[in-house]
């Protein structure tokens, strides 16, 4: 693996390839750490403080604050991270199946795509922009860091400047600094190595990994830290076994005699993950159960059995009825977003026309339910895999009665799904490059 790593740095394109992506991640990591105009950095650091001493755990904005690299907790130039084009994302590719004109787009190729991705880009901005006017609201009625924290935007009526502009400048500023990151995916994705916006994430993530470690270690000692380690590792080899785990399902193509030349007669097969969902599920699971807490934060009626029951259940990461609504809706919408991704029925008829066929199974409607019913039988074990690895860090609050332990495990829910996803896509990539050119590959 070292000498292939040695072999890409010799290619002169793949090396202006690595070494630009590397560059774009050093520019979205001081980002994260460049305060924004008009933020009281010392007031805002104090409010963070409890926060990184362990003393409110079990934040709801600590997923946020993981995806952002703890920019968002930072109120940072790049505080929003790449939350708003994730969620954008998500929401055009929901559009699409019920929108007949965004259908319509879709099946036009590249153009339409280009279209789809424009529309993508402003939905982006607006919801930048209302995502970063409530993260201000919530950072001064202290929803955000967990105690109020008034005095991070000071008061210059005395210098003539009204209060609410140094509001719309702070918008500004993280609205621009998502449109900046969304150029940098972009650019990454067109001449870097990799999915750009997924490497971003991927740098966020592993940016928060020492800090885990080491209070890890601070906190349980030498002992129970390689233990947890080595769980660690043992949970990294089985989520890259089953991440690369599919069904291949066999076609052959029909011959066809066009002019004087036979074409056709080619075998090749249809790749079915066992994770076909990626880790959407997990997201859409997570936030939904945010919304009770948020709610909670609303409701000053605290002998409201409801009130009550979120209070005791939901806001605490290591309850039972917690850990199990989190797995059911990450299996419940495993199967909601495969069903709106695959489209068996498509696949059927553009192999119909194309003349392919699944040895034993009759082209058209028998191929679409083959192929559905071999969808089903997939998602159930997938959607279990993701519904385990999710609650993971929960599981480590129940076994080791350590709330803490919620915000240092570093091998479990979305975090590991995506850095194991990211890490693998990108090492794809380089061996495709590196055996374009006939160098010995990562995985021989």
């Amino acid at each position: 693996m070292l000498s292939a790593f040695v072999s890409a740095f010799k290619t002169p394109d793949l090396r202006k390839k690595i070494l630009f992506t590397l560059f774009i991640i050093a520019l979205y990591r001081l980002g994260a750490q460049t305060p924004s105009p008009g933020i009281d950095y010392a007031t805002v650091q104090q409010c963070v403080a409890p926060l990184q001493n362990g003393d409110a755990d079990g934040n709801i904005f600590g997923v946020l604050n993981l995806f952002t690299g703890g920019a968002l907790l930072q109120l940072s130039v790049f505080a929003l991270g790449v939350m708003p084009y994730i969620t954008a994302s998500i929401i055009m590719q929901l559009l699409t199946v019920v929108i007949p004109r965004l259908e319509q787009l879709r099946k036009e190729g590249q153009p339409g795509q280009a279209k789809i991705t424009q529309y993508t880009r402003y939905l982006t901005i607006g919801l930048a922009a209302l995502q970063a006017s409530g993260y201000i609201a919530l950072a001064r009625n202290g929803t955000l860091f967990g105690q109020a924290c008034p005095g991070m935007l000071p008061d210059l009526s005395d210098k003539g400047i009204p209060f609410w502009m140094s509001i719309v400048t702070v918008v500004a500023v993280m609205v621009a600094g998502t449109t900046m990151i969304m150029w940098f995916g972009e650019q990454v994705t067109e001449r870097g190595v990799g999915n750009g916006m997924s490497l971003l994430i991927f740098a966020s993530i592993a940016s928060a990994l020492p800090s885990q470690f080491w209070g890890l270690k601070e906190a349980e000692g030498w002992f129970m830290f390689s233990i947890i380690v080595a769980i660690g590792i043992a949970i990294l080899v089985a989520v890259i076994f089953i991440e690369q785990s599919q069904r291949r399902i066999p076609v052959q193509y029909a011959k066809k005699m066009i002019g004087r030349r036979m074409y056709g007669g080619t075998s090749t097969y249809i790749p079915i993950k066992v994770n076909q969902a990626g880790v959407i599920p997990v997201i859409f699971g997570s936030s939904l159960l945010y919304i009770p807490t948020l709610l909670l934060q609303l409701n000053q009626d605290s002998d409201s059995a409801w009130v009550q029951f979120v209070s005791r259940h939901l806001t605490d990461q290591g309850s039972w009825i917690y850990i199990s609504l989190y797995a059911m809706m990450i299996i419940f919408f495993t199967y909601f977003y495969v069903s709106i991704t695959f489209r068996a029925d498509d696949i059927a008829d553009n192999m119909k026309k194309a003349g392919g066929f699944i040895p034993g199974v009759r082209p058209g409607n028998p191929t679409a339910k083959y192929l559905q019913q071999v969808l089903s039988r997939l998602t159930f074990p997938g959607s279990l895999y993701l519904a385990i690895i999710a609650v993971l860090p929960n599981l480590a609050i129940v076994v080791m009665g350590n709330q803490q332990l919620f915000a240092q495990f570093p091998f479990g829910g979305t975090s590991v799904l995506i850095m194991v996803g990211v890490g693998l896509e990108s090492v794809r990539q380089i061996e495709s490059q590196l055996e374009q050119r006939h160098y010995q590959g990562f995985l021989r």
